[in-house]
């Protein structure tokens, strides 16, 4: 906590002075991209917007944009500043937005999304992955552009001193001039725990800056994450929530904190850390610019010139004033992008009891599992780009890709002391063909190849499209998005030594994939479908012995989401309802459906206040959700001997959404309906989720 507070006085420090550096500065452009959606260079921007140290600002009007660039190339897309007022209330919980994610309970615990296309790779390692609503990869990074310094601060509380959780998030951006910028954020995370022995503790904090040069630009972040979280194992019994009665003692209801759990004195702890950086240098050439003027200045007055005109029925000439500027029209980017990660991962364990695992390879009654992973990864590219003239309807990249990856971990069993290390290099190559300026039509297609080393045989072939157009007074959306994939199971499917899980799978077969996904969105009847199918073949996952393994047939899911907004004066409903189909449900088992309902009234009080008052309910259909195993930090399938199936429950929760200007606040009762119905309200097996609770939380946005 000490250090939490030293590093964000340090950075608030920093903040200040850059401030002070701005306070010369002028406003800055809003967009990326104009209102036909193409690409805004802020180095085009008028020589009237240079720097000025003559002229003095008083509180100009706040002008910002927000994006975030790929991992490979760099390039940039334009995201909605965090300022929405509808539902801000979900920002902070671990299910997701809408509910999708299984996980522990906890706030910061490890989850899994029940939608199968929403599942990510593990990257970078099998055990950071889980933790998805914590761990921000560089390509989800925020980068601002803004003309006055934006700092957001952001605070969740839920529950009491005892056993509740406590969220802090603050952002920074500052410019230093025009094209150079820079920022840091924060993110502390406690979830004491409404059940024993469950308690988490996430910190991060990082920098990240950029520079939008006519030729040069620049992405840099810098990212340190610590993800410590203790270990209960699950409840010993799910009567003491389903069944109360049952138990020895026959109460009606147990506290929380009461039921007993199956681990103690057990922990995970995560460090990561990462240093990005991508840039670009722009060759091209300058275009002269003609603009012809009328000189309205030194013009007669229209109702002057109707005067002395009338007897000749003409108007006299109005003096022309011919305009030339220079722009600069880039050709060709020289790309390069540097990634360097270090992931470390620790499990211990105190006083193992008998029985509990299958095998232990080292040590007898407790457990002390270490790894650590480590990467180098660069890109080299060079990109001919899209407009620089009439015959260049799209840009086109190639590049070739570098990666070196170390693994430490523990050694053969029988010499304890020993470490082992694995050493991996991948080489790839691949290119992309891109249109993303233009209001119609946009396209990318990019693949790669691998010709080094593990990469051999590996290949990856990527593509989405979207055409919109106007229908009658509408807006229609059209996307198509697909993928085919042929890559190895990550190096810690294949390897990895601790105390009761070791494996060598040297062998591994490589997975290959194809999916095919569609879209529809219809801005003005609030409709969204999507429809998608994927094929896999040699499916890679954790069996009921929470091993790693392949099924070598193949496995197809079928998914459909529908998402339906509907509203009546001040009174809404949004509805999202999800189906899938799993053809091996024992290899890969899904909820058949996933329904989200939110009913709220919106409106607005004194024309300044926004009010959303509101319920919004969670529900997916019963199935035999993958189980957690602590030893190994990941989901599996259940064991044989201890099979139970979750779902058929609703949760639901009561809001009040608010919003005062720059100011957003709320306060909710979660899990408002616990101890109704069957009261199966689990999201992993053994693991159920909070008690009723009220949570609040506040939102400030300042520009000064």
């Amino acid at each position: 906590m000490r250090r939490f507070i030293l590093t964000h006085i340090f950075l608030l420090v920093i903040g200040w002075i850059s401030v002070q550096a701005q306070n010369t500065l002028t406003p800055m452009g809003n967009s990326l991209r104009d209102q036909y959606g193409n690409q805004i260079d802020p180095s085009r921007q008028p020589d009237n917007l240079a720097d000025s140290t003559n002229t003095e600002i008083v509180s100009p009007p706040p002008k910002l944009y927000m994006w975030q660039v790929s991992g490979d190339l760099g390039n940039q897309t334009v995201i909605p500043v965090d300022t929405a007022t509808l539902n801000f209330q979900n920002t902070n919980l671990v299910e997701g937005m809408e509910g999708h994610y299984n996980y522990l309970g906890n706030l910061g615990s490890p989850r899994l999304s029940r939608l199968f296309f929403e599942r990510r790779a593990q990257e970078p390692t099998m055990f950071i992955e889980p933790f998805s609503s914590f761990y921000m990869r560089p390509d989800q990074v925020k980068f601002t552009n803004s003309n006055i310094p934006f700092t957001n601060l952001t605070y969740y509380k839920g529950g009491s001193k005892t056993n509740g959780e406590e969220r802090f998030k603050s952002y920074f951006s500052v410019n230093v001039n025009k094209r150079l910028a820079f920022g840091f954020n924060i993110d502390y995370l406690y979830g004491r725990g409404y059940y024993m022995n469950q308690s988490t503790a996430h910190f991060n904090g990082g920098v990240f800056a950029s520079y939008i040069g006519k030729r040069y630009q620049m992405h840099a972040v810098y990212n340190n994450f610590y993800l410590k979280m203790n270990e209960n194992g699950g409840i010993a019994d799910d009567q003491y929530i389903t069944r109360p009665e049952n138990m020895a003692e026959g109460k009606q209801s147990y506290p929380s904190t009461s039921i007993p759990v199956r681990l103690e004195g057990t922990s995970n702890r995560n460090h990561n850390f990462y240093v990005f950086l991508t840039h670009r240098y722009r060759l091209g050439f300058d275009r002269e610019n003609i603009q012809i003027k009328d000189k309205v200045a030194n013009a007669l007055q229209p109702s002057a010139i109707l005067a002395d005109s009338v007897a000749t029925d003409s108007l006299p000439p109005v003096p022309k004033d011919t305009i030339i500027t220079k722009e600069f029209v880039p050709v060709t980017s020289l790309i390069h992008t540097l990634k360097v990660e270090r992931s470390s991962h620790r499990f211990r364990a105190n006083g193992e009891p008998n029985g509990l695992y299958d095998n232990t390879y080292y040590q007898t009654g407790f457990s002390n599992d270490t790894t650590v992973a480590f990467s180098v990864k660069n890109v080299l590219g060079i990109a001919l780009l899209e407009g620089f003239n009439k015959y260049a309807k799209a840009g086109l990249t190639a590049y070739i890709s570098h990666k070196f990856s170390r693994y430490d971990m523990m050694g053969d069993s029988l010499s304890r002391d020993a470490r082992k290390q694995y050493t991996e290099q991948e080489v790839f190559v691949g290119g992309e063909l891109a249109k993303r300026e233009g209001k119609t039509l946009h396209y990318r297609v990019d693949g790669e190849v691998g010709i080094l080393d593990k990469a051999l045989g590996q290949f990856r072939v990527r593509g989405d499209a979207d055409l919109n157009f106007r229908l009658w007074k509408d807006t229609v959306n059209l996307y198509v998005r697909g993928y085919v994939t042929n890559t190895l199971p990550s190096f810690y499917m294949r390897h990895y030594h601790s105390n009761h899980f070791y494996w060598d799978n040297e062998n591994m077969d490589k997975e290959f994939r194809t999916r095919v996904e569609g879209e529809l969105n219809i801005n003005r009847w609030k409709t969204n479908l999507r429809v998608g199918i994927e094929n896999v073949k040699n499916y890679t996952y954790f069996d009921q012995s929470a091993l790693p393994a392949q099924y070598g047939g193949s496995i197809q899911v079928i998914d459909a989401t529908l998402k339906q907004d509907f509203h009546v004066g001040i009174f809404h409903l949004d509805n999202e309802v999800t189906w899938q189909q799993s053809s091996n449900e024992t290899i890969l088992p899904l909820p058949k459906l996933s329904l989200y309902h939110n009913l709220y009234i919106l409106t607005k009080l004194a024309k300044v206040l926004t009010v959303q008052l509101g319920a919004d309910v969670r529900y997916f259909t019963e199935y035999s959700a993958p189980a957690y195993t602590p030893a190994i930090q990941q989901f599996n399938l259940q064991a044989a001997d201890d099979q139970v199936k979750i779902g058929g429950y609703p949760i639901v929760n009561v809001y009040a959404n608010l919003q005062l200007k720059r100011t957003r606040l709320f306060a909710m009762l979660y899990h408002a309906n616990a101890g109704m119905g069957n009261r199966n309200y689990f999201l992993v097996p053994h693991y159920p989720i909070n008690p009723r609770l009220l949570k609040i939380g506040v939102s400030w946005n300042f520009y000064d």
